[in-house]
């Protein structure tokens, strides 16, 4: 029967995306969260291989922000 191989497989893959926190934010998601962290004015958000890049203003002062996969923000220095 075909079921059987075609459930597990379905199985297999629900529970890896399951396990995965490594979920792309959107561009209006990442910017909520860059706000609620407290930063205001965010602007050129880029993807690059260290994570998401952006400009904004906290207290302010313009920083760079990186926003790793796992959705820490850091300031670059």
């Amino acid at each position: 029967m075909r079921t059987l191989p075609i459930l597990h497989t379905v199985l297999l893959l629900t529970l890896a995306g399951g396990l995965s926190d490594a979920r792309a934010l959107t561009q209006d998601e990442l910017i909520a969260r860059i706000q609620a962290a407290g930063y205001t004015e965010v602007s050129d958000i880029k993807s690059t291989a260290e994570g998401t890049t952006a400009r904004a203003v906290k207290n302010g002062k313009q920083v760079r922000l990186v926003v790793d996969s796992g959705g820490q923000i850091k300031e670059q220095k």
